[in-house]
């Protein structure tokens, strides 16, 4: 009653061994597996460092979460907190004097809410950017914000509410 499963193979050795991909490498081509070269002279050794940090600060500049990396999100935080308060201005003007204009939509609203011309007029321009690039879908209370601002004792808050309105 032995079956295919159950015989033993003797042609094939009982305790055959098995080669790692290494092995099968290094029998290709000698090789042994991939070789790294370091830079050879001084010189190549310096810019490969400088390279080497460069790369580092792109790949620290994607990873960073938001505009301004990790000094954006703190700033952005204290904007939110903020809100509500006089010190909104104040938060809204260390976020533009360290980041620049906010590309957030609840960024940029805050910016709206400071009571500041100067920096309603500096989110009013962001929201004017972000529609003209496509990437604004404005809300229900934006537009509401807006509006609001359209109606502003500042002529050129107004206008520049308006405006924005009328593109959105």
């Amino acid at each position: 009653m032995n079956g295919p499963r159950d015989r033993d193979d003797g042609d094939r050795g009982s305790e055959r061994e098995r080669r790692s991909w290494r092995e099968i490498d290094r029998m290709r081509d000698g090789s042994g597996g991939s070789q790294e070269r370091g830079p050879r002279g001084a010189a190549e050794q310096a810019r490969a460092d400088a390279a080497s940090r460069e790369y580092r600060k792109q790949l620290d500049r994607s990873f960073a979460k938001g505009k301004g990396g990790a000094e954006g999100q703190r700033l952005a935080k204290a904007m939110r907190d903020a809100l509500g308060t006089p010190a909104l201005a104040d938060a809204c003007r260390a976020y533009r004097d360290a980041v620049g204009p906010p590309e957030e939509v609840a960024l940029i609203s805050l910016f709206l809410d400071c009571g500041d011309p100067e920096l309603i007029r500096v989110g009013l321009e962001a929201l004017r950017s972000s529609s003209e690039a496509g990437a604004l879908e404005p809300s229900s209370g934006l537009r509401r914000q807006l509006r609001m601002l359209a109606q502003d004792v500042n002529d050129e808050v107004a206008d520049a509410a308006e405006e924005v309105l009328e593109r959105i």
